[in-house]
């Protein structure tokens, strides 16, 4: 096979693709990331054993965090950039190889490495795909095909909750937010990878140690986003279009939008969100802007039509990319870990200083304004501050039957047909439920007219989708049930009126799940396919422990959903 790469919940016939991604990724840059989390394991062994010696790099830590983040599905297709990131990874792990052997050598007269395997210190003759591709394809998923299956599902299920890990942390530190534990922690793990001695219940505790690890860093980006841009409050959002040219800005990262805004500030242009980036019209620090326009078009799967419809420069933060069309290649611009081959990137910030948009904003005043695509506004802004300010009201709508359930719908959106099935859950649930969600699951069912909540004396009223941001903001699904949990006086959060039906497509939606797993949430259901990456054994385990299960018919999880399962 070409490639092998079963991350993303499209992956071919849910077994894996093997010769070109669903996602348009090609068999050389799959090779490449694969190489990439090869070598991140090596700078790994080196970061463990360098921190029992007080050897500790801060910036290798953070590139790990980076890398890893460049290796989630839809973020980067550009395979010059995973050479440069190749590179790199191996000139860090040789610096910290070589400090930990010094250390190592005058504290304990060793060099901390018999012989090492190759992840710890192999050297490439050349720098070029071919070389580094061949080297790909030696040490993918599939390197060791007599591998206990269950021990591979394990280890990759660990890789890919790292990567969504990684992306969280490093979007807190870009708002310098810092916890320097997270980032020993993936290491921890991707050493841990390699250890042919560690049984299969020694990774479902790391998993679960995984799953604590990400609810610390929902934690931290939560508190990021809200100290640097205030609690988001409830929100309209404009869903047409202003007359004027503009710039639309999709993924999540919030200070690409900040320095965006102000870079725009009295150009005349305005500026626009997408997917992603839609729950960034309900923080404060934003509002302010007159030229911060609304949002354009709905989920990501959505763009090739969308971005074309637009007409404007498109700035894509981080993932999520499809191929993207040559009608629009030349004013699609990438920043961050996200890139895609022949689109202008737009680089880091140098210390001190805001990114250049330059670019940017001047091709945007040579476009014509976009197309609008629909009209009306849509109800954003419920994240917890919001929801739990007014918790003696939700405690109340609970108590008088006014809200019977919350059900937790969020997650990722795709393409798949069978995600329709999200969107007629939602009409389906009776009028009574709540639904609660994050991540762009919600464009199945965030532009219906659903209504809201009434108290039964008419002086407290909900929408029944209430949004709380991002799959970034998924901190606020888990606080929200915790905080009602002590609120109500209950010993186990599943004896809280919420069901969990959660729609999933790359790594930071494992994350997410390894997180509800860590605070003991059960009886979730996952569609529209189980992972492929679970294997039997393992999936048994989840079943076994915490009642994971796949969804069904919207009827029959309806039914069940009323009867509390």
């Amino acid at each position: 096979m070409d490639m092998f790469c079963y991350q993303c919940q499209e992956t071919a016939k849910n077994e894996g693709c093997t010769t070109l991604g669903m996602c348009g990724k090609p068999a050389e840059v799959a090779q490449l990331q694969d190489l990439l989390i090869w070598l991140l394991k090596g700078i790994s062994f080196w970061g463990v054993r360098g921190r029992a010696l007080d050897v500790v790099d801060p910036e290798t830590d953070l590139f790990v965090a980076k890398a890893l983040f460049a290796t989630i599905t839809n973020a980067n297709f550009d395979p010059d950039r995973f050479v440069h990131l190749i590179r790199e990874a191996i000139e860090r792990r040789e610096a910290l190889r070589l400090r930990a052997q010094a250390v190592c050598r005058a504290q304990r007269g060793s060099d901390c490495s018999d012989a090492p395997p190759d992840h710890r210190g192999w050297i490439p003759a050349a720098y070029d795909v071919d070389t580094l591709t061949a080297k790909g394809r030696e040490v993918g998923v599939m390197a060791d095909p007599a591998l206990n299956p269950d021990i591979r599902s394990l280890r990759e299920l660990l890789i890919y909750g790292l990567k969504g890990l990684a992306a969280y942390t490093d979007h807190a530190y870009v708002l310098e937010h810092s916890n320097a534990a997270l980032l020993a922690f993936m290491q921890e793990v991707l050493d841990a990878t390699t250890h042919d001695e560690l049984t299969a219940e020694d990774l479902v505790a790391l998993v679960l140690r995984t799953g604590q690890m990400g609810v610390e860093a929902m934690r931290l980006l939560d508190a990021a986003n809200t100290e640097t841009y205030g609690h988001p409050e409830p929100t309209q959002v404009a869903l047409g279009v202003r007359p004027g040219p503009g710039i639309l800005i999709s993924g999540h990262d919030l200070r690409d939008l900040e320095e965006l805004l102000q870079q725009t500030e009295g150009t005349g242009v305005n500026v626009y969100t997408h997917g992603e980036m839609l729950p960034a019209n309900a923080y404060p620090a934003f509002k302010k802007y007159p030229h911060f326009a609304g949002n354009y078009g709905g989920s990501w799967w959505h763009q090739q039509q969308e971005f074309e419809a637009f007409g404007g420069p498109i700035v894509m933060t981080t993932n999520c990319i499809v191929p993207v069309k040559a009608s629009y290649r030349e004013r699609l611009f990438t920043t961050g870990m996200a890139g895609w081959p022949g689109c202008p990137h737009i680089p880091d910030r140098e210390p001190g200083k805001p990114k250049d948009f330059s670019a940017v904003i001047a091709l945007a005043k040579t476009c014509p304004g976009p197309k609008p695509l629909e009209t009306g506004a849509i109800p954003i802004g419920f994240a917890h501050h919001t929801v739990m300010s007014v918790a003696d009201k939700v405690i109340e709508a609970v108590q008088t039957g006014a809200i019977k359930r919350f059900v937790v719908m969020g997650g990722c959106d795709g393409r798949q047909k069978s995600r329709d099935y999200y969107t007629r859950l939602a009409q389906a649930l009776p009028k009574e439920y709540v639904i609660l969600t994050a991540g762009c699951a919600k464009y199945r069912y965030n532009k219906l007219d659903l209504g809201q909540i009434t108290s039964a004396d008419g002086t407290f009223t909900l929408p029944r989708v209430l949004d709380a941001g991002q799959c970034n903001d998924s901190y606020s699904l888990a606080a929200i049930a915790l905080q009602l949990q002590a609120a109500l006086g209950l010993a186990d959060i599943n004896d809280l009126p919420i069901s969990y039906d959660i729609a999933w497509y790359e790594q930071k939606a494992v994350i997410v799940l390894l997180a509800l797993l860590s605070l003991g949430v059960k009886h979730i259901r996952l569609g529209p396919t189980l992972p492929a990456f679970v294997s039997p054994g393992v999936l048994d385990v989840l079943v076994q422990h915490f009642d994971i299960k796949p969804i069904g018919s919207v009827e029959a999880d309806v039914a069940a959903i009323v009867a509390g399962n």
